[in-house]
């Protein structure tokens, strides 16, 4: 199997390309890297791209792997042949090898062995081969009669042989594709109650969807349902078709043996074929659903983390609580903590005005222009406090933020090492205040599957939800850039090359040295050699260099082509450091592109990527983002009206919508009918996390506290 060539068909992208990066990979470079600084080799893939790539690039070796274990394993017995090798070298998923090896795995000890142990293959053969003269299969049972190996009549004969041909049908790879495809196509899942309870897989008591349509989101509440217990589910398939394909492709008319041979055949469906074939289409699509919704968590994972900051802004952050109470931190602009506090604004009105009082006092203290809200229990008590307080603090606004996560990583290690002298209550409170301020910088210390922006995580396959995950956090990282003199170890280690050990050197050496002076002198750190130093120095920022690149994109490696190309362009770096190089990309276009990239020893991508950071040193590619929404007031969920047009912030996508805060507590739904005046077949092609957007309110329950929205009817025209 050529593996490239298969990959760069399936990702539709040059042979060239896909073999470049494949190598690239195989160097040991990262795929932050690979995106941001190798264009030339791969045609400038994004890093979805690349990573898609890396993902087909393992499965497909590990493929080609086991596919030389069933080759080798079959030889050993002695029964490869030529045509079985190039079968299994030619099989284009796992699934279609492993068929291919099932009739020469060694097996428990199952019916058809013990038959063959009383010397009853022969006899299968004979009847399996379905001789168009021979005997008839009672005639021929009478000759493998022998009692002291416990075939002591014709029955026994037979029944032993017909065990043997069971097995073989059902260990045929032709049939079980045949089958495979049958079930796909017209496969049902139906779903029943197992208790007469109600619970929240009440939808699914009685639910019937075809295989070929059933949604990733269904076949997981189905799977959870059933584990706990509410739920029973069966794949209900055609019998007589089933039956009908093998038939096809075994039965001879006309033998002496038919109707033993039809009886094998429906021994073989209804005793090992369904059961196997259900049990293996209700593993694939779970798997199918699980890599839908990693996708979904992925999707929905990116735009969180790359939600604007809030820099340089005092800001306050509320843990609510009721019997532990309110948790207060107030952070500066580089989210240093000033001060702390609790306060119980929802035992009681008295408990509330006091509540309202000292959290004033701060504000006015320390100055505050912001307050982050946690989104946990208590949160709608603590909003109502917040709007009421900020009636007498103009200037003053408030935001509710996603506290996932906030507790685990409070009660972590890295939050005791951060915070020694802090409660874990009020570790929690300052994760929340500085979420505002770097949803980035502060999310990256918390496990990525705990953050809550997707669906049923815990029933994901968990290495694999990791390693998507981490990717996410990675390219994230690594798009925005990490100041060396003030990354904690958490951002560190996730910056191309790097690691925690190396990360956790970068802040001791920073601690015993004083602050980086050049991207140069990370060199230094203990364990970072040339090779990582290749890998991370483009994502580092040193922002007090006296050098200008040192703050920018541009890779050590393009120094001296970036200051030949400001001198072939009459510029000097001191130009760039004072913001008077506007008329570069006019310049450089006016030189030709290609020339001045030829001239300068480097490719067109990389010219054009240098011109694009020189323009704007250090740019934060999150500041062109939405801003996001503050509020001085807010609403309550019995002020919500049908007819209602509100604007909100996408807080999750999912399969079916999406779920937006319109600033009453309470999320709504806006279906994925109501996304858009066009057909929208999943929302993640039109909406991500941190959005913006207008919105009607179609429908309120207050028992159930549910509010229903629509997008497509506050923007008609769109």
């Amino acid at each position: 199997m050529d593996i490239a060539k298969q990959i760069a068909e399936e990702i539709n992208k040059p042979l060239k390309a896909v073999e470049n990066v494949i190598a690239l990979i195989d160097e040991g470079n990262t795929i932050p890297f690979i995106a941001r600084y190798r264009k030339e080799a791969h045609g400038a893939m994004d890093d979805t791209s690349l990573r898609t790539l890396e993902e087909r690039l393992k499965y497909l070796r590990n493929l080609q792997e086991r596919k030389e274990e069933i080759i080798k394993s079959i030889d050993e017995q002695g029964k490869l042949t030529e045509e079985l090798k190039n079968a299994i070298l030619n099989a284009k998923t796992l699934s279609e090898a492993e068929d291919l090896y099932r009739p020469y795995k060694q097996k428990r000890r199952t019916r058809a062995t013990i038959a063959k142990e009383k010397g009853l293959e022969p006899l299968a053969t004979i009847l399996y081969l379905q001789q168009q003269y021979g005997q008839k299969p009672e005639k021929e049972a009478e000759k493998y009669i022998d009692p002291e190996k416990g075939v002591e009549t014709v029955e026994d004969a037979l029944a032993g042989a017909n065990d043997i041909i069971a097995e073989i049908i059902s260990d045929s790879a032709e049939i079980r594709k045949d089958l495979r495809t049958l079930y796909r196509r017209e496969g049902i899942l139906n779903t029943s109650a197992a208790k007469e309870e109600d619970s929240v897989y009440s939808t699914y008591y009685k639910f019937s969807q075809p295989i070929a349509k059933i949604a990733g989101h269904q076949v997981l509440a189905v799977n959870r349902g059933e584990k706990e217990g509410f739920l029973k589910a069966k794949i209900e398939i055609d019998r007589d078709k089933a039956i009908a394909i093998i038939e096809r492709r075994i039965l001879k008319p006309g033998s002496p043996a038919e109707a033993f041979m039809k009886a094998a055949i429906a021994d073989s469906y209804d005793r090992l074929i369904a059961p196997s074939m259900e049990n293996e289409i209700r593993s694939a699509i779970t798997d199918e659903a699980a890599e839908g919704a990693i996708h979904n968590f992925a999707l929905n994972l990116k735009p969180l983390l790359m939600q604007p900051p809030v820099k340089g802004r005092v800001t306050m952050g509320l843990d609510p609580g009721y019997r532990m109470g309110c948790k207060v931190a107030v952070v500066d602009g580089t989210g240093k903590v000033l001060d702390t506090s609790v306060v119980y604004p929802a035992l009681s009105e008295h408990q509330k005005k006091e509540a309202i009082e000292k959290l004033t006092v701060l504000i006015k203290k320390h100055h505050v222009e912001h307050i982050a809200i946690g989104n946990g229990t208590a949160s709608r008590e603590t909003e109502i406090m917040t709007a009421e307080m900020l009636k007498n603090c103009p200037g003053v606004s408030y935001m509710v933020v996603n506290e996932a996560g906030a507790s685990v990583y409070s009660a972590s290690k890295l939050a005791a090492e951060e915070f020694p002298q802090f409660d874990v209550n009020l570790r929690s409170a300052v994760s929340i205040a500085r979420r505002l301020q770097d949803p980035l910088a502060e999310l990256v210390k918390i496990e990525p599957k705990a953050i809550g922006v997707g669906q049923y995580q815990h029933d994901m396959p968990q290495k694999r939800l990791e390693e998507a995950l981490d990717g996410v956090v990675e390219d994230c990282v690594n798009a925005v850039g990490v100041d060396l003199n003030t990354a904690s170890p958490s951002l560190l280690k996730r910056v191309s090359g790097l690691n925690a050990s190396i990360a956790k050197n970068i802040v001791t050496y920073r601690e015993e040295n004083g602050m980086y002076t050049a991207r140069s002198q990370v060199l230094k750190v203990p364990k970072l050699g040339p090779k990582a130093y290749e890998q991370c120095a483009g994502f580092l920022r040193v922002v007090e260099s006296k050098n200008v690149l040192d703050r920018t994109g541009v890779h050590p490696e393009s120094y001296k082509a970036t200051e030949k190309l400001l001198s072939l362009c009459d510029y000097s770096l001191d130009d760039v450091k004072e913001g008077k190089i506007a008329d570069l990309p006019k310049r450089v276009t006016a030189y030709g592109e290609e020339k001045l990239a030829g001239d300068c020893g480097i490719g067109v991508p990389t010219l054009k990527d240098i011109v694009k950071e020189l323009l704007k040193p250090g740019r934060d590619p999150r500041e062109s983002l939405p801003a996001p929404i503050f509020r001085t007031d807010l609403l309550d969920l019995s002020d919500l009206k049908p007819g209602m047009k509100l604007t909100g912030t996408v807080r999750n996508v999912v399969d079916f919508g999406a779920f937006v805060d319109i600033g009453v507590h309470q999320d709504g739904l806006v279906h994925i009918s109501e996304i858009s005046n066009r057909f929208v077949k999943n929302a993640n092609e039109v909406l991500s996390v941190g959005d913006t957007v207008d919105v009607v309110v179609l429908e309120v329950n207050e028992a159930k506290k549910r509010i229903a929205l629509s997008i497509k009817q506050a923007n008609p025209g769109k």
